[in-house]
């Protein structure tokens, strides 16, 4: 039997990513095996699912590397793939089940379960359903309903039954349905109820394995008690552990970031989150961490995916990020940060700006850790003030020789106009040192904070050519002038000069 998979979101917010490592072990199940993955959305929540939030969802899960065989943009032989458009086969099936007598009309007020609920707590029981309409004859139900009472459809738990599945994660699990309560198959709204709806769909969609979170083991029985009433095989189940916090609660804004937008909006490469969200809860081996979407789908096993909670660790997904950033190609690289270069204000989203930010990437990659910082580690390049830089030369050890030198830079600079490539740079510095006899920090600390305004920064032979790259970009590709090297030198030296003399003049 061909394997068939599902991943079913619902559109109700963002793309969880304790929801991703669920849909990413089911893609990878149907892969490695040349199954089908389908996607499938459970819309039922009708005041706040919306089509935005589906359509983002969609575009998470593409960004991830992670696409569907079926699904409600593409179809498939079993669709519809929304829930909202599958009414009428829920209400088909909890009608044949009334007809059985295996489900019942439920009238119950939500004031009236809400106050058993509390009872029942109180005295230490489970907070079950009372079966408060169990009695009820079904022809006075239905007089009921058709006079417009309102009320849901609840199935009928067998008494003294032992529930046991074999979880592929987690062994054989037991329930006794004397812990189940009758739960709702339909609603008094008309809308299906979770564990009724994911029953006939999975039945539908001939669904063979269900890979999920930990939380949905309490739901299983209910569900196989549901297969097997509806006569249909359920499929195997494997429960795996939740994605936690450091602090080990579960996963949450508190945290940081939680949903894939929000990763992906900060810099990260969807290479990069899916390798990690693939180690969390499982290892392709003794000291292995690096394990690139196909040799996961090779490799990966959920029969080895672990019991224990799987602790979410910004600082490895970021070192995890750093490792693919120094991987991809420079031009995607670009591609992908001039966004960040355009947020902070720095460039213009044109062709040449692209070019010029794909030239720089080697000052910044290995040394950030996500896109989003590039613009930052590079900033001298574009934001660039002469009194600053000029007060940071001033309070240089043994100023007049730095003054003589940086003097010596200037006049070198001009002659040669912009300093374009490395060789440029290295050229001029070592004719500034064979005049002045300064070297090593003496001559090139001062000479940074000068260019840069900075005491720390990239490599001066790199930074420096960066600078004058930008200055020679069209107007139209910058969103702040760029003061080219040259003109930055000249600019401090004469102030530097003006503060020498007005100290001479006090003397």
């Amino acid at each position: 039997m061909t394997p068939r998979l599902r991943f079913a979101p619902s559109p109700t917010g963002q793309l969880h990513v304790g929801n991703a490592r669920t849909a990413l072990f089911n893609w990878l199940v149907a892969r490695r095996w040349g199954g089908v993955f389908v996607l499938r959305v459970e819309d039922t929540d009708v005041e706040r699912s919306t089509h935005a939030s589906e359509a983002a969802i969609l575009d998470d899960l593409r960004w991830l590397g992670l696409d569907w065989d079926e699904g409600p943009d593409i179809g498939g032989p079993v669709g519809p793939y929304r829930q909202s458009e599958r009414q009428e086969l829920y209400e088909t099936a909890a009608r044949g089940l009334m007809a059985r007598g295996l489900a019942y009309r439920c009238f119950c007020s939500s004031e009236q379960l809400e106050a058993d609920r509390q009872a029942a707590l109180a005295d230490g029981r489970p907070p079950k359903y009372a079966g408060r309409c169990r009695a009820i004859d079904p022809v006075e139900a239905e007089v009921r309903v058709t006079a417009g009472e309102p009320a849901a459809i609840r199935f009928l738990v067998p008494a003294g039954r032992a529930v046991t599945f074999d979880d592929v994660v987690r062994g054989p699990v037991t329930f006794q349905s004397e812990v189940i309560g009758d739960p709702v198959l339909i609603r008094s709204n008309g809308f299906p109820a979770y564990n009724f709806a994911v029953v006939i769909d999975d039945a539908a969609m001939e669904i063979t394995h269900v890979i999920r979170g930990e939380d949905h083991i309490s739901n299983t029985p209910r569900q196989l008690l549901l297969y097997e009433a509806l006569e249909h095989q359920p499929p195997v189940f494997a429960h795996v552990p939740l994605v936690l916090g450091p602090d080990h609660a579960p996963l949450s804004k508190r945290h940081g970031a939680t949903s894939v937008a929000e990763f992906r909006a900060r810099g990260y490469l969807p290479e990069a989150l899916v390798n990690y969200l693939a180690l969390l809860g499982w290892s392709p081996g003794e000291g292995e961490e690096i394990v690139g979407a196909r040799e996961l789908t090779r490799r990966f096993d959920v029969s080895a995916v672990s019991h224990s909670a799987a602790v979410f660790d910004i600082a490895k997904l970021a070192w995890m990020n750093r490792h693919y950033m120094k991987e991809a190609s420079p031009a995607r690289l670009a591609g992908l940060a001039l966004p960040d270069f355009v947020a902070a204000g720095l460039l213009r989203e044109t062709r040449t700006a692209r070019e010029y930010v794909q030239s720089i990437l080697p000052i910044a990659v290995g040394s950030v850790d996500r896109l989003e910082e590039i613009p930052d580690r590079v900033e001298a390049v574009f934001r660039w003030d002469a009194e600053t830089a000029a007060a940071l030369v001033a309070a240089e050890p043994a100023a007049d020789r730095v003054l003589h030198a940086m003097a010596a830079f200037a006049t070198h600079a001009e002659a040669c106009g912009l300093l374009l490539d490395r060789d440029a740079f290295r050229g001029l510095a070592g004719r500034v040192r064979q005049e002045t006899g300064l070297k090593g920090r003496e001559l090139f600390h001062p000479m940074r904070v000068m260019l840069t305004g900075a005491e720390s920064g990239p490599e001066l032979d790199l930074i420096v050519p960066a600078i004058d790259r930008a200055a020679s970009l069209p107007a139209g590709d910058t969103r702040v002038p760029v003061v080219p090297c040259h003109a930055r030198a000249r600019a401090v030296v004469d102030r530097l000069r003006a503060v020498v003399a007005g100290r001479e003049d006090h003397r």
